[in-house]
């Protein structure tokens, strides 16, 4: 290939339309059809409304990903980065072979999760690699749950690199059986909610389309990104009543159990009387919240559950980047339960540990905190984790369960101890 004729294909992204600019195509045929539902509306605001602001860092492009020219583009491939599809084909026909190098360096990359490396000859300066999930309707929750975090792990490394654009291929393509318009909701309200909360650095995303994908981003894009007043109005009756939460992560309120939203509880007891505390790591909104506060609270919650024996679980799945502690406060952490937490402390069950936060722990236990080595159990699967603690003595998230059973198939009642 001619790096010379691959290079007066790229595209500066600076020179595309942005959504702002685009009109809408149905006009006042838009308008009347919806007229008679106006009314009713008035006093219910759409939740996503007109801004300018954030239209104007909306680009729809028909054509390759991998020949745009922008901070990062997006590659979407399987759990091993060997997925042969083809934006995944294009991008490394264009970035030559340095980049297949670089793949095997990462050592895969799990669903939901962004992993990034150089764009190499590509005009894009780096390419970010991530997973979309299998879809299965009787894992629904699950698979709704991995794409969000595929498109909120992107932009949030976007925003921690500095990045001023960064261009989406579809993330979930149909080989892995994801339904292109309920994908396409998703990728939008996460997208809008991360400009909104997180974005102000973040300058251009880019949805680069093929001609087949093309109608369904133009039909959807109004309902995320309206262009006027008149369009918020006219795309409201059409916006799902699942929109997620602040952050536009998914939410089924009929599944709601009571550690759903929360980043901790106290819970029953294991099979040997010690008092359960339960943490999720998808839940701590790190990048939202005072730590210090955070610190204190945590404090205040444990100080009467470690005056006796006790046993903490922790749910790794499915937790982002944005969710990572940063290692200053995970140094005070560990001084606190060095200090305070670590004599009553019989277990603690580290659950879907992913490569990184195995090294984070064995660092920690090694070097930081001394005796804590023999307490740490990585639990890979939720059957383990029931030898030790009965299925009803914890409330388990429902993206958890879903997780699990998709990953190790479905749970079998076991009585024995293995941890």
């Amino acid at each position: 290939m001619d790096p010379l004729g691959a290079r007066s294909q790229f595209v500066e992204v600076q020179t595309l339309s942005t959504w702002e600019r685009q009109p809408d195509p149905e006009g006042e045929e838009t308008e009347k059809e919806y007229t008679d539902s106006l009314v009713s509306q008035e006093a219910f605001p759409s939740p996503f409304p007109y801004r300018e602001d954030i239209n104007r860092k909306i680009v729809l492009y028909n054509g390759d990903v991998a020949l745009l020219n922008c901070t990062a583009i997006v590659n979407t491939s399987n759990e091993t980065l060997t997925d042969k599809n083809p934006i995944s084909e294009s991008i490394l026909l264009h970035a030559g072979p340095e980049l297949r190098d670089e793949l095997l360096k990462l050592n895969g990359c799990r669903t939901g999760e962004a992993k990034m490396t150089k764009g190499f000859n590509l005009a894009a300066r780096f390419i970010i690699h991530t997973v979309g999930p299998k879809y299965k309707a009787k894992y629904r929750t699950a698979a709704e749950s991995s794409l969000y975090s595929c498109y909120r792990n992107v932009m949030q490394l976007a925003k921690e690199q500095a990045m001023a654009s960064v261009a989406f291929c579809v993330v979930s393509t149909t080989k892995r059986g994801y339904a292109l318009e309920d994908a396409t909701h998703i990728a939008f309200r996460t997208v809008r909610r991360f400009l909104e909360n997180h974005g102000k650095s973040i300058e251009m995303v880019v949805f680069a389309v093929t001609d087949m994908e093309e109608p369904t981003y133009r039909k959807l894009l109004p309902l995320y990104y309206p262009r006027s007043e008149e369009e918020e109005r006219a795309s409201l009756p059409l916006i799902p009543a699942d929109i997620g939460n602040s952050e536009g992560e998914p939410v089924v309120p009929e599944r709601q159990i009571r550690i759903a939203e929360k980043p901790g509880s106290l819970e029953g007891v294991d099979m040997c009387g010690r008092t359960v505390m339960v943490l999720v790591g998808r839940n701590i909104p790190v990048t939202l919240i005072d730590m210090e506060k955070a610190l204190l609270y945590f404090i205040h919650v444990m100080d009467h559950i470690t005056v006796k024996e006790y046993a903490m679980v922790y749910f790794h799945t499915l937790t982002g980047e944005h969710n990572h502690l940063d290692p200053e406060f995970l140094k005070k952490l560990y001084e606190i339960v060095d200090a305070k937490f670590k004599k009553n402390l019989r277990a603690f069950y580290f659950v879907h540990p992913s490569f990184r936060s195995k090294v984070s722990t064995w660092f920690f236990t090694r070097f930081s905190v001394s005796g804590m080595k023999e307490k740490v159990h990585h639990v890979e699967t939720l059957q383990q984790l029931f030898t030790c603690i009965l299925p009803e003595q914890i409330d388990i998230p429902p993206f958890v369960l879903e997780y699990d059973a998709r990953v190790n198939g479905a749970y079998r009642p076991a009585h024995s101890s293995s941890l």
